[in-house]
């Protein structure tokens, strides 16, 4: 799909789908999403390209005030305001709107979160599901075994859960109601049977533009043959364990979707990512999920005007859900790239016009929100506990690691496919590979951590999720492993660990 670390379906998520539905049919290829809603008027002064803007000042209803009056002077409209970490969303037409701004008093950074107009279309690379690897007849037998071990129909497909030991701290703690975890994404399809259980609608939204829609159903994918990326990551975390389908690494927690990636780009773009994190923050979220980059930019150069603004209010924003007591998870990146080198290079960016090759200094430019601190940032691994090879890495860049997913690492029957099985919308299920993939496993066992720790808050949980996370070292010939056996540049701390979660 789009980047959403794979994503989405994009650059994230090297997304290998693998279709293995209901009825044992196979996924269609994805289809435009629904129209986009019509960009307001333009502003008074124009002149150029109708583009969304953060403008980033002092909190505070005073200096928001006064700043939105010079928004208006400079033929701005605002959209949002974010008093209490002073982020304002704002559209114009005026070529000089963000230099302008930068000169106002309160005003702290501002720029364009687009290099296209509001109304362009953008594209996405859209994951190939592939055929599923069972026939009919062997289907049914897993389903027969599983059930013979108590286990959930397509289990005995999931070689990710034993990995990280979550079948065994489903018998111990299967993680309370009391902790929602936020899937921002491309929306989740609540009525899945093995997610409608756990789906929480009062903490769900769609945060496209800016601003939350909390109306029934805003949080679906607009396409569910295309924006599928968010009801994967969600089974991951907490597909019940109903007697249907597959079982969630928390399948006693709840779940809720917060969709901010645009109609028919799948495109992720700040003003909806802030939107998701202070909408997690005000409604009692504990972890929020975040498999994806703020587009356009795969790295957000801070000497940049426009991209400092970005990493700027998406940092507010993450930082304020931390305050609130949420802890924010986040996909590495699937472009295989050593975040802890000197220079790297991005030849997609910006992704919603032309990307221009580029030579980024990963100590000026940072993924968001993967590198935003605070953040626990996670690699995939396969099934033989090796890296997997899509998966960006780096000493002092990584936190831990867990299952994403590699089509190189195949395990044994009855699955014999590396990839990671979950839901998709319309009451399938899935394999998909990618740091996506592996984002939503820690999630869940923060999850567990919190359940069993309630009163802890979100950096207790990332000191518990490393101290318990197993680290399997650098194997003999792995030479972009660097660091220890107990923090390395390939796992971090390790690859986390749900049964302790629920027992320590």
């Amino acid at each position: 799909m789009a980047h959403p670390r794979s994503r989405r379906m994009r650059a994230l998520a090297v997304p290998l789908g693998l279709a293995l539905t209901a009825s044992l049919g196979f996924l269609p290829n994805a289809a435009s999403a629904a129209p986009q809603d019509s960009a307001p008027a333009a502003a008074t002064v124009s002149g150029g390209p109708l583009l969304s803007y953060v403008v980033n000042t002092t909190p505070g209803r005073a200096t928001v005030g006064r700043v939105e009056k010079a928004i208006a002077r400079a033929g701005g409209k605002v959209i949002v305001a974010h008093e209490r970490i002073g982020v304002i969303v704002v559209h114009s037409a005026n070529p000089r709107f963000a230099p302008t701004l930068r000169t106002v008093p309160g005003v702290q950074s501002a720029g364009a979160t687009r290099t296209a107009p509001l109304k362009a279309s953008g594209t996405t690379d859209v994951g190939k599901p592939q055929k599923a690897d069972l026939p009919p007849s062997q289907l049914k037998a897993v389903g027969r075994a599983a059930k013979a071990n108590g286990q959930e129909p397509l289990e005995p497909l999931q070689w990710d859960l034993p990995a990280i030991k979550a079948d065994q701290a489903a018998k111990v703690n299967a993680g309370s109601r009391k902790v929602t975890v936020a899937v921002i994404d491309t929306g989740v399809d609540d009525t899945h049977p093995d997610l409608k259980a756990n789906f929480s609608a009062k903490q769900s939204a769609n945060c496209v533009g800016g601003v939350a829609d909390t109306s029934k159903g805003a949080w679906r994918p607009w396409d569910p043959d295309s924006d599928y990326h968010g009801t994967h990551v969600a089974g991951t975390i907490a597909a019940a364990r109903n007697g249907v389908g597959v079982a969630g690494v928390a399948p006693g927690v709840k779940v809720s979707a917060i969709k901010v990636s645009e109609p028919e780009t799948s495109l992720f773009f700040a003003e909806s990512v802030v939107c998701a994190f202070v909408f997690a923050a005000d409604h009692g979220v504990a972890v929020t999920n975040n498999s994806y980059y703020v587009d356009p930019w795969m790295f957000n150069c801070k000497d940049d005007a426009d991209q400092a603004a970005i990493v700027d209010a998406v940092g507010r924003a993450a930082s304020y859900a931390q305050r609130k007591g949420a802890i924010n998870i986040a996909a590495a990146g699937n472009s295989g790239l050593d975040l802890a080198a000197a220079k790297l290079p991005d030849a997609t960016s910006p992704n919603d016009s032309t990307p221009v090759e580029r030579t980024i200094s990963p100590k000026n430019c940072w993924d968001v929100p993967a590198q935003l601190p605070g953040v626990v940032t996670v690699a995939a691994t396969g099934v033989h506990k090796l890296k997997s090879g899509y998966s960006n890495y780096g000493l002092g860049q990584i936190d831990v690691a867990a299952p994403g997913g590699d089509s190189k690492q195949v395990p044994e029957l009855p699955a014999k496919n590396g990839n990671i099985l979950s839901t998709m919308p319309g009451g399938d299920w899935a394999y998909l590979a990618g740091t996506s993939m592996a984002t939503p496993h820690v999630a869940g066992v923060a999850a567990l951590l919190k359940s069993a720790h309630p009163t802890s808050g979100p950096q207790e949980i990332q000191w518990l999720l490393k101290q318990q996370a197993d680290n399997p070292g650098c194997s003999a010939g792995e030479a972009t492993c660097t660091g220890t056996r107990h923090l390395n540049s390939h796992f971090g701390y390790g690859i986390v660990d749900a049964l302790d979660a629920v027992k320590k």
